[in-house]
Formats: structure tokens, sequence, C-alpha cells
């Protein structure tokens, strides 16, 4: 068992930034690839970007080059730095954890809002 906590959430204005984080903790060390994926209201939840173990990186394409995601395995902590946020990143940030055995652990969502 995995247990996923995210962390960082707010309020920002466009143009702002947000550092997300993601801790996890129980079965550490079966954790493979991590992502944030986000669900804004009304809408599906949707892939932001995820890392693997070994630190390849994929992201969305309405996030990149302005998000970038990172972990840090001796912490079991996963990151999402959001730089430019603009109003259509307003969502519920949430973490997503894999583990080697076939399952997946879903953090319970942090709220970003993005507004002046």
């Amino acid at each position: 068992q995995v247990h996923v906590v995210e962390s960082g959430g707010g309020l920002a204005q466009p143009g702002g930034s947000l550092r997300l984080s993601c801790a996890a903790s129980g079965i550490v060390n079966s954790i493979t690839t991590m992502g944030w994926y986000r669900q804004a209201p009304g809408k599906q939840r949707d892939l932001v970007a995820t890392i693997t173990s070994g630190g390849d990186t994929n992201y969305a394409d309405s996030v990149k080059g302005r998000f970038t995601i990172s972990r840090d395995n001796l912490k079991n902590t996963m990151y999402l730095q959001m730089n430019s946020l603009r109003h259509e990143d307003t969502a519920v940030y949430y973490c997503k954890v894999h583990s080697l055995y076939g399952s997946a652990y879903w953090g319970k969502g942090t709220l970003v809002t993005v507004s002046a």
C-alpha cells in the first residue's frame, strides 16, 4: 500500500507561479512512475506530466515550457513547478503513483486557482 498526499495548491495571479508537492509513504520502494493530473470543474481528469523512476519526463502540450516535473527518490516526493500560470490552469491537481506490482494510487488532490 502506498499513501499519497498533495500540497502546495492555492491562489495565484495570471503569470504567477506555484510549486506543488506529492509525498508518498508506505511501500515506497515499489514506486515506479509518478504523475500529475488535473481536473477542472465539469471536465474530465487529464494528464499534466509524468516522471519515471529514472527521471524520464512527459508533458501535456498545454503545459510544455511552463511546468516542470521532478522527483526526489530519497524523500519519496514529487514536485510540479508551475510558472506563467493561466486562468485555464485552474483545477484540482492530483498525484498518481504507480507500483511495480501493478497497482496505482491517487492522492485526494490540491486546488489551484489562477485569478486576478
